[in-house]
């Protein structure tokens, strides 16, 4: 059996571009160990670490999306209940100012009875008056007049 370790201290012939001795297979084990050693050190846990970022990042923009689904809901609700809420106090304003204006209308109807009332009361009380100014008048008249008569009659 041929030891690779008197291949490579095998004397080197000095000639052309390419020496093909045993450098050749001696460094491609030396790669390949490289390799695999780096493999195995760093590579896999840096590539488990990448992997489980790569996880949480996914499962995180899985959540956010979730999240902003959900929001967008609450929005579309929120604006729903704004939208009904706008038109329930469209509709009590519209009611009180229609009972305003109901209360108004009776209340100016009240009052013009009410000065109606009052106008009719004093009408007759003018009224009375003037009649009872008139058969007064009648009487100083008819007094009046007959002084007149007996003065010109006693004249």
């Amino acid at each position: 059996m041929i030891s690779w370790f008197l291949l490579a201290e095998a004397p080197v012939s000095e000639g052309g571009l390419f020496d093909l001795d045993a450098t050749l297979p001696l460094m491609a084990v030396q790669v390949v160990i490289l390799t695999f050693i780096l493999n195995k050190l760093f590579f896999q846990p840096v590539g488990r670490v990448v992997e489980e970022r790569e996880g949480f990042v996914a499962i995180s923009h899985k959540d956010a999306k979730e999240k902003l689904a959900q929001v967008q809901g609450l929005e579309q609700d929120l604006k729903l209940q704004l939208q009904q809420a706008r038109q329930e106090a469209q509709a009590v304003i519209a009611e009180a100012e229609a009972e305003v204006d109901t209360l108004h209308k009776a209340a100016l109807g009240e009052a013009k009875a009410s000065a109606a009332k009052l106008r009719e009361k004093d009408r007759a009380e003018i009224d009375g008056q003037r009649a009872e100014a008139r058969e007064v008048l009648a009487v100083e008249a008819r007094q009046l007049a007959d002084l007149i008569v007996q003065r010109l009659a006693t004249v």
